[in-house]
């Protein structure tokens, strides 16, 4: 089933409407709506699965960093009235999710991470040395994955342009800096949502070890490593992680 996406009050987003609980889904700073398709088709007609547009490319220059994107995402909760969500973060978003829940840990019913930042990421850097090469732009893409044929062409078509366009690769790098500074080793161990990792130990962004850790941190988790699996378990293996995320989902809501 194709959802559409609707704006409305500066905000745009996906919302499917299939149910009473609220899925929200946080894509990454490469993040797209095909990167969350296996989720949305698994779970939009039982579930009210919600994705935001984070307004990367968007939003006044001042106002971005990892802290604007959270506070983007509190207006959106908040506008549309949804009391509690379950969230779920990729790469990013995962950060976007975590910052969130610590800063309005009434709104939260569970936190589902994958590949997130926070921790340690290891992925494009600081700076993009090769805007104008696609063939290295087209190897970075094929690196977030284990297997290479998951990056594909439109995948890495829309990276390459994002990078190469000049105002799209400052807000990147102003973007990947901040979530660097966001650091939350030492404000983890006061999330007490029930929480889900579910983890490519094949990811070269945020590796295994940084699962591992988040494990450690929160208190109320539990993780799953993916066997060949990278930076985005939900499109590598989508029957896999919808198979956990759908099981952790009904012991929170029972």
């Amino acid at each position: 089933m194709e959802y559409s996406v609707t704006e409305e009050g500066g905000f745009k987003y996906i919302e499917t409407k299939g149910g009473t609980q609220n899925l929200l889904l946080l894509h990454g700073l490469f993040g797209a709506l095909s990167n969350f398709s296996g989720i949305l088709q698994h779970f939009g007609q039982r579930y009210n699965v919600i994705v935001p547009m984070l307004p990367i490319f968007d939003m006044p220059f001042r106002k971005l960093s990892v802290s604007g994107l959270v506070d983007h995402v509190a207006a959106f909760v908040e506008k549309k009235g949804y009391t509690k969500v379950h969230l779920l973060g990729n790469s990013l978003g995962g950060h976007i999710s975590l910052l969130y829940a610590l800063a309005h840990p009434e709104r939260i019913a569970s936190i589902t991470l994958t590949g997130s930042s926070g921790l340690f990421e290891s992925a494009m850097g600081s700076t993009f040395p090769k805007r104008g090469d696609y063939d290295y732009i087209k190897k970075k893409a094929e690196d977030t994955f284990y297997d290479p044929a998951t990056a594909t062409k439109d995948l890495v078509d829309e990276i390459f342009n994002t990078v190469n366009d000049r105002n799209k690769a400052i807000r990147v790098v102003a973007t990947a800096k901040s979530a660097i500074r966001h650091n939350l080793r030492e404000r983890l161990h006061t999330i007490t949502a029930p929480t889900l990792l579910i983890w490519g130990k094949d990811d070269q962004v945020t590796p295994a070890f940084v699962g591992e850790e988040f494990h450690e941190r929160i208190k109320n988790s539990r993780l799953f490593m993916l066997e060949k699996c990278g930076h985005a378990p939900m499109m590598e293996h989508p029957g896999v992680f919808n198979a956990h995320l759908e099981t952790f989902l009904k012991e929170v809501v029972g």
